[in-house]
């Protein structure tokens, strides 16, 4: 099936279903960003560094993976990859509610991320196909909405479940919900463009790397660091300082981020994208800084509102830079080598902050997610005054 080119209209019904179908898998994993750190360090039995591990674990596979979805999602088309990484996600947050021992646990973490590979790259090769080019800034603005409501979602609703039922039933709630949004794919159809006539671009489309997004995507890397590293410590962080409902912090952070998105969609379009994400990167590390000194609930909340704010620039500016670099025949690779910057910052930032978090203590974590999100700010604007320059 072969969609017809983008119009000037935005809020179509494949666009739509495009959203709701994101915003029920990314509840699923919003279940999974609250229930994961406490179950491992539970009943599990392990400590701060082994919830890391198990955060970031998943992007491993995802990493290897996404540059080879991307190149399927342009030669196969988005929908396969949507349905399946959907029910793939699905069976793997079943099973874990099974799992008791460690291992186990980054055996389906890693089942994880090849869903997480599938169904994020097919989403926003997806996306880029239904927006019109002039409204990119904002369809990515639009979209991610799923995300964060996901996330501000999520971790209420698995606090919840595990009060009320255990933690075998907030797994197998998060299950159901994958499951709905490999359902709600069905209804976007095949997105991808007929691309037989494009002439053949300078840079070969068969690359599964696209190379121009290479550096803008270091830019985002940092970021993403610094925002992993939140979210896996944030709910342990919480209860630590006294926080009488852990998931309150997660679901601020998500409503921030909704309600600045829908605010000012508009603005990633009329500003340059780069020296936007510079922006957005330096006010990350604000609200990072801020919850690694003020360690108590007044000072968490204040901090994670002034990092969603941040957050709430960042992706879209960086993103729409990404695909301005790319045409059609491209999008899915330039999706696929971005999103290789997306698992190597969800990776990273929960391991490698977790190897701080576990002998010094989480604010120390988030104090050094605070300087990664400076310098990548200090990058990109960098990269910003090359291309005026160029």
């Amino acid at each position: 099936m072969t969609a017809r080119p983008p119009t000037e209209r935005l809020f179509t019904r494949q666009f739509i279903a495009l959203g709701v179908s994101d915003l029920a898998y990314f509840t699923a994993v919003g279940v999974s960003i609250f229930v994961l750190p406490v179950y491992v360090t539970g009943p599990v039995g392990s400590d701060e560094t082994g919830a890391g591990f198990a955060f970031g674990v998943f992007t491993v596979s995802a990493l290897v993976l996404r540059p080879f979805a991307g190149r399927i999602a342009d030669v196969s088309g988005r929908l396969p990859l949507l349905v399946g990484g959907a029910l793939i996600a699905a069976a793997s947050l079943a099973l874990i509610a099974l799992a008791d021992d460690l291992f186990t646990i980054v055996l389906l973490r890693l089942l994880a991320g090849v869903a997480e590979a599938a169904f994020f790259v097919a989403g926003f090769a997806a996306l880029a196909d239904l927006a019109p080019p002039e409204r990119l800034g904002e369809a990515l603005s639009y979209n991610s909405l799923g995300l964060y409501l996901g996330i501000a979602l999520g971790p209420p609703l698995g606090e919840v479940l595990v009060q009320a039922r255990g933690f075998g039933t907030a797994w197998l709630g998060a299950a159901a919900l994958a499951v709905l949004a490999a359902a709600l794919s069905l209804l976007i159809g095949e997105t991808r463009e007929d691309t037989a006539a494009e002439p053949a671009p300078d840079q070969s489309p068969r690359r599964i790397i696209h190379r121009p997004a290479i550096p803008i995507s270091i830019g985002l890397l940092t970021s993403l660091v610094a925002i992993g590293g939140f979210l896996a410590f944030c709910s342990l962080h919480a209860v630590r300082i006294g926080m009488n409902q852990a998931s309150l912090a997660l679901f601020v952070y998500g409503g921030v981020v909704v309600v600045c998105r829908i605010a000012f969609a508009r603005v990633p379009d009329r500003l340059p994208s780069l020296l936007l994400g510079a922006a957005a990167l330096g006010v990350i590390g604000a609200g990072l800084g801020l919850v690694a000194l003020w360690q108590a609930p007044a000072g968490l909340l204040l901090g994670v509102v002034v990092m969603a704010v941040g957050v709430s620039f960042s992706t879209p500016a960086f993103f729409a830079a990404i695909f301005s670099t790319a045409n059609a025949s491209q999008r899915g690779a330039a999706s696929g080598t971005a999103s290789v910057a997306l698992d190597l910052g969800l990776g990273l930032g929960p391991i490698g902050l977790g190897l701080i978090a576990g002998p010094a203590g989480i604010p120390w974590a988030f104090g050094a997610a605070a300087v990664i999100a400076f310098a990548g700010g200090i990058w990109t604007l960098s990269l910003a005054r090359r291309t005026v320059r160029a």
